[in-house]
């Protein structure tokens, strides 16, 4: 329940802070004086609409559960919009987009617009349904609550192995890609540390005639090596020293001579092409070791593929074995549906009848497998497709649905609900059928509803009277008994009361409690 709303600069209205208690809240004025500015100014705080007002805030008796949006509890829950730039959104002074407010408002707050056929759609009315059921099967409800799980597996299931289909049909492309790699690789034949070894005979080779000739040259220094070792000796000199340095100096000359002797063996061309090739393959994975990881990568996707008709199949029995599975649990749901439907034909009926409308004829269709089994119950009014009713009769009939619902779904959880001219186009009898059963739905629900009928607003638990000055500002204020009467004539005449429209609108607040 909203026990305090505030709102600052919206449109005509400069500044009001309203202060409600349960049950049916009336919203009435002259036309233009501003109810459904009012209203948008209210649904703007939940997210529903565009914002204009610079501050709207609602505080709300209940502690509703925010905590599944990542917002901390706090007793009362205060909801707060700001406008600047741009619309802020708030919940218990922590910053949320205007979806959290949306979603957070949705489990609190009904939003009934002129345009609105939610209460037709398919899972509100199995729901209504299942609600039946329930009291004949109390195992109904989480049946159809299991059911929803495994069909949401099935789903994913399904999911996979149309993937896997779509692999397959390119199984041989992709077969055929990575064997392409990996003979590429093959070919090759590379080896960790093989680049380098040969750009360094590659590099020997292109010095190799230079470094024969210079070992040739220098290797005359032998034939003087005595010469020298005989001047040392009469020099009584050591030679030792001396005879270290030749010994080392033949053992690198001829250990070189070998290198180069080795060399004549070697086919230039094979190794300059060998050295091109490995370079092709560094320049397209970046390195020896890069290849090697790719050409095990490609043949461990070559496994898999060739897996891939295996794993399909297993997925495949999986897939059909479920699908049968749900199929036998959505046909028992089905027939306990179809054993409700009667029950449930003769509720809605009785409201209707209430409310001055011909009897609805519900009907049980098939179709495609989905999350609530393979049902869709469809609503027609004798001749006439439900969309092609007037708005009149259309209001009516989602009201009946809304009462229906509320009888069934027995819960102990409280809510809000917005109707947005609800009894419009109406005659005082209508109006009146749709008034009483606002009040019965009051008892669960705070009802807010702008009301261009006396025949609500005479029942309403709290009547405000929106009015609009010369100056253009409008203003909202709650309504005594004596002002009730004058303004439930003003609604019955127009601008000009008559005694007759004031005697009429004492008759109807005297007997709201009959």
């Amino acid at each position: 329940m909203i026990e305090r709303l505030y709102l600052k600069n919206h449109l005509s209205f400069k500044e009001c802070e309203l202060f409600f208690s349960g049950g049916l809240i009336a919203f009435t004025g002259p036309s233009g004086a501003g109810k459904s500015v009012f209203m948008q100014a209210l649904l703007s705080l939940f997210g529903y609409v565009d914002a204009y007002a610079d501050v709207v805030e609602a505080t709300l008796e209940e502690e509703i559960d925010v905590e599944p949006f990542g917002i901390e509890k706090d007793s009362p829950t205060v909801l707060k919009m700001l406008k600047g730039k741009s619309a802020r959104y708030f919940v218990n002074a922590q910053n949320v987009s205007r979806k959290t407010m949306v979603d957070i408002s949705k489990t609190y707050v009904n939003y009934l617009s002129v345009k609105d056929g939610s209460e037709f759609e398919n899972s509100k009315l199995l729901a209504l349904l299942d609600a039946l059921c329930f009291k004949e099967n109390s195992l109904h409800v989480e049946e159809v609550e299991r059911f929803k799980e495994e069909f949401s597996f099935f789903e994913e299931l399904e999911a996979q192995l149309d993937d896997l289909t779509c692999k397959e049909q390119k199984i041989e492309e992709l077969k055929e890609f990575a064997r392409f790699e990996i003979s590429k690789i093959d070919e090759i034949s590379p080896k960790i540390g093989e680049d380098e070894e040969l750009m360094s005979f590659k590099k020997t080779l292109s010095k190799k005639e230079k470094l024969e000739q210079a070992i040739a040259s220098a290797s005359a220094i032998f034939s003087i090596e005595s010469s020298v070792c005989d001047a040392l000796r009469l020099m009584e000199k050591g030679s030792a020293f001396f005879d270290e340095a030749m010994n080392e100096l033949r053992a690198i000359f001829e250990k070189e001579s070998e290198k180069l002797g080795e060399l004549e063996d070697i086919n230039i061309e094979e190794l300059l092409e060998r050295i091109e090739k490995l370079a092709s393959l560094k320049k397209r994975y970046g390195s020896i070791e890069l290849a090697l990881a790719h050409k095990k990568t490609k043949e461990e996707e070559l496994k898999g593929y060739e897996n891939l008709s295996f794993e399909k199949e297993g997925l495949q029995k999986k897939v059909t074995s479920l699908y049968v599975s749900l199929s036998e649990r959505a046909l028992i749901l089905t027939k306990r549906r179809q054993n409700a439907m009667p029950l449930l034909m003769d509720k809605i009926n009785q409201y209707l009848a209430q409310l001055y409308m011909n009897n609805i004829e519900l009907y049980l269709d098939e179709v495609p497998m989905f999350e609530l089994g393979c049902d869709s119950l469809r609503v027609e009014l004798g001749a006439i497709d439900v969309k092609k009713l007037s708005s009149g009769e259309y209001n009516r009939l989602r009201l009946a649905l809304i009462a229906t619902q509320n009888d069934l779904l027995l819960s102990s959880e409280k809510g809000v609900l917005i109707l947005d001219e609800i009894d419009a186009n109406l005659s005082g009898k209508e109006s009146m059928s749709v008034a009483k059963v606002l009040k019965k739905l009051s008892k669960k629900y705070q009802i807010f509803a702008i009301s261009h009928q006396p025949q609500l607003s005479s029942l309403a638990d709290l009547h405000y009277c929106i009015e609009k000055s010369s100056e253009g500002e409008s203003s909202v204020k709650l309504l005594n008994e004596t002002q009730r009467v004058v303004e439930l004539a003003r609604m019955v005449s127009g601008e000009h009361v008559s005694e007759e429209a004031t005697r009429f609108a004492k008759t109807l607040l005297a007997s709201r409690d009959l």
